[in-house]
């Protein structure tokens, strides 16, 4: 009996043994079909033949260089990762292989006690309850027509910028902060869609700490986390970039709450229930409780709000601060955009966005901008949720995809004088480029179905706010710098920002009112 139970087990042993061995093999071919890349080290993969650079974008662009223009395969740490750095490549995700590849990696920061799958339009993965968000954004938040609507709100928070930079200017000729007033104008913005208000005011002690968690959040966010390329490090977050993150989101959530909070108990005493604003419309869908395929819970509802403020602040600051820069660097273009903007508005009244459309100059910029500085320079982490064969190579499952659209948009194959600042390039209709997510050559807000669905709202409140500051003020350099001993270098936070913030002197045109 015995003799026969040890048969047995070395059976099983020996099928035990060609299992193990036929799954290494399989991996071992499946890794051989990766697209090509830089030879890993043990444990620490490519994280060293990166550099110790703050522009990772710019590492992964020189790698692929050498080692796959189109596709490349880098190993940061354990983690695989395949870089897109073509619109070939582009094109062939986009169009063959979107949902595949439409799920998201997840950077450990972000795993928190809200959990990474409950309501997020970001990192949720690919699946029912994220698509009923997409849905929502699309046809609630972002359509045309709510747009339309609110037209008054996004001119008002406009004005108020141009208002706060005028109050401002002295006769000592001091330079002032750009990037900060763009970015109070856009927190208010979004304030004001999703709250009715404006958050960032005298008397809101409260938004002034949802500001300050907010900020927080997007500058751990940006940090490189060693905790994600060497999962034995993820318990001792040794470099404290998971628990300050969930500090700072936990307090933001707080203050957020209490707004939804006291919507639901004015909803309650009047019964008014009309759709005002994206709080009203997220509240229609609320099912604390009894939560189901349509419906979402406080959570939910907490996250997305969140999300609202720091997709929309730090992008928008970030273009805007880049597109008065390379103006101010280039100033035939900056006064032949001034030229097309007083041509057509009198400099005492205010840019409409009516104005908008018979202005293909300030459009071209907005877009030469979004072509050199793109606000994501890869986009948001993209996963395979299956494996699958792309361009005659394998990706398989979980592997990390980041396209790289910054290397995109300068690839000099594609773009002529691509280092060059042109808006020009984008006035000829022959060759009409929109970044709408159909032309690969130019994605800065993405493809697919995963794209950034606020491309609406963006697409008018980038050229209302650059257009509104340049028709009311003239803009010199302070400290006496030339417009060619500007420091145009970046640095990298969850946007591509400028390495040193711009600083200029606004100086009001006669006729400002």
């Amino acid at each position: 009996m015995e003799y026969y139970e040890l048969l047995g087990y070395v059976l099983l042993s020996f099928i035990c043994i060609l299992w193990v061995n036929h799954r290494h093999r399989m991996h071992l071919a499946e890794l051989r079909r990766l697209p090509p890349g830089p030879t890993p080290w043990p444990i620490v993969g490519n994280i060293f033949q990166l550099g110790f650079v703050k522009i990772p974008h710019d590492s992964f662009a020189q790698l692929a260089h050498i080692h796959g223009p189109n596709i490349m395969t880098l190993w940061l740490g354990s983690m695989c990762t395949v870089v897109i750095s073509s619109n070939e490549a582009a094109r062939d995700m986009f169009k063959n292989h979107d949902v595949v590849l439409a799920g998201r990696k997840v950077y450990e920061c972000m795993k928190g006690e809200y959990g990474d799958e409950i309501g997020s339009m970001i990192t949720a993965q690919y699946g029912p309850k994220w698509r009923l968000l997409r849905r929502l954004s699309t046809t609630e938040f972002f359509l045309n027509n709510r747009l339309d609507a609110t037209c008054n709100i996004r001119s008002r928070c406009i004005n108020k910028m141009v208002k706060s930079i005028y109050d401002v200017c002295g006769n000592d000729g001091s330079s002032i902060d750009v990037g900060r007033y763009f970015f109070l104008m856009a927190f208010n913005l979004i304030g004001n869609l999703m709250f009715s208000k404006d958050l960032l005011d005298l008397n809101s002690k409260r938004g002034a700490k949802f500001f300050y968690h907010a900020g927080k959040v997007m500058e751990y966010g940006g940090k490189p986390n060693v905790a994600d390329f060497i999962p034995c490090l993820k318990w001792l977050d040794p470099q404290g970039i998971k628990k300050n993150m969930q500090y700072h989101v936990r307090e933001a959530f707080h203050i957020a709450g209490g707004f939804i909070k006291e919507r639901m108990e004015e909803q309650e005493e009047s019964g008014d229930k009309r759709r005002n604003d994206y709080l009203d419309v997220l509240l229609e869908y609320r099912g604390d409780g009894v939560e189901g395929p349509s419906m979402f819970s406080s959570t939910t509802i907490n996250i997305v709000v969140f999300e609202m403020f720091t997709a929309g602040t730090d992008t928008t600051t970030s273009t805007l601060e880049w597109a008065m820069a390379e103006l101010l660097h280039n100033p035939n273009i900056y006064q032949k955009l001034r030229a097309e903007l007083r041509s057509i508005i009198p400099l005492n009244e205010n840019l409409e966005e009516k104005h908008i459309d018979n202005m293909p100059y300030l459009k071209a910029v907005i877009k030469e901008t979004l072509r050199l500085h793109p606000p994501l320079p890869f986009l948001v982490p993209h996963m395979a949720m299956q494996s699958c064969e792309m361009l005659g190579y394998t990706i398989p499952k979980e592997t990390q995809v980041l396209v790289n659209v910054w290397a995109i948009g300068r690839d000099p194959k594609t773009w002529h004088d691509a280092l060059k600042f042109k808006p020009e390039r984008f006035l000829d209709h022959d060759k009409f480029v929109d970044y709408k997510g159909q032309h690969f050559e130019f994605i800065p807000f993405g493809s697919g179905r995963r794209m950034c669905p606020a491309i609406p709202l963006a697409s008018r409140v980038l050229p209302m706010a650059l257009g509104s500051i340049l028709h009311k003020f003239d803009w010199i350099l302070g400290d006496g710098i030339k417009a060619h001993e500007m420091d145009m270098s970046e640095r990298m936070g969850i946007t591509l920002r400028k390495s040193i913030p711009l600083k200029a002197i606004p100086i009001p045109c006669n006729g400002f009112i």
